[in-house]
């Protein structure tokens, strides 16, 4: 990949990360203001801690993405709930899965219904982003996936994809939405220089967030995170410079899976971008 475009990406990142309680003293601690930090909901612990670090975090000055799963929502009141608490706080972008809870707390077993609602309501947010799933989902194929993505084009001003450690898989992938007539920016899901005793123990610590509830669903990832050599994050960039920088591609940037490792997420950043001169 050339360097301007692996900058190019790597100025252009969100932080995901998952609302514990060390979080936001992390945030802090190790992120630039200049880069947006998307919060988590986890199915065990529902909406509450999101949207309370999604508050601390805007206030000291973050542009903060918070997840709203649908299956986290009881009803339309809810839903109208959140989104006065969210407007309270400055938050003008939201990130809106299915989610995982199993059986969903309310009405919406999708996030279709969530953002024809949202947009009945007067699209309170500038920006709403939707999933993609570059690898096949554990429950839906993926004509399915691709379908959704095309009902949510009305409602969503972009597109978050999940892990992919494939770059054929990602290429194809991005070209497949594109030929479906897809054209909303893409932001490509990369997980950061994870270690796997770390990611454990974080998952012991806080319950199964989202992005942990995915990863271990795909138990062979973990054997690429362990393996010598198994996993860098920018090999998979090198391998998809192809397809992340065609300008076909409409790749908007990188959305990091930090798995609350934050530190080391910033510090692996800030060392390529110095090797790059950027």
């Amino acid at each position: 990949m050339g360097t301007a475009g692996l900058r190019a990406l790597l100025n252009s990142v969100r932080y995901e990360v998952l609302p514990a309680k060390a979080t936001e003293d992390k945030v802090l601690a190790h992120v630039p203001r200049g880069v947006v930090v998307t919060v988590t909901a986890s199915p065990v612990k529902g909406l509450e801690p999101t949207l309370d670090l999604v508050g601390r975090l805007a206030a000291h000055g973050y542009r903060v993405v918070p997840h709203v799963p649908a299956r986290l929502l009881r009803d339309d009141a809810h839903l109208k709930e959140v989104v006065d608490r969210l407007r309270e706080a400055g938050v003008e972008d939201v990130f809106v899965p299915a989610g995982d809870a199993d059986p969903p707390a309310g009405v919406y077993d999708g996030a279709l219904p969530v953002l024809r609602r949202l947009t009945e309501l007067g699209s309170p947010f500038a920006r709403v982003g939707v999933t993609g799933y570059p690898e096949s989902h554990p429950l839906i194929h993926d004509d399915v996936t691709i379908q959704a993505m095309w009902d949510k084009r009305e409602h969503a001003t972009y597109i978050v994809s999940n892990l992919c450690f494939d770059p054929r898989v990602l290429g194809d992938w991005i070209a497949r939405i594109r030929r479906r007539d897809v054209t909303l920016p893409l932001h490509v899901g990369v997980a950061g220089p994870v270690q796997r005793a770390k990611l454990l123990a974080m998952a012991t610590k806080i319950g199964v967030g989202e992005s942990t509830r995915f990863l271990t669903k795909h138990a062979s990832w973990f054997v690429r995170f362990a393996a010598p050599g198994g996993y860098a994050p920018e090999r998979l960039l090198t391998r998809t410079a192809e397809a992340l920088t065609a300008p076909s591609a409409g790749v908007a940037g990188l959305h990091l899976f930090t798995f609350n490792q934050i530190a080391e997420t910033e510090r692996w950043r800030r060392a390529l971008l110095d090797r790059l001169g950027g």
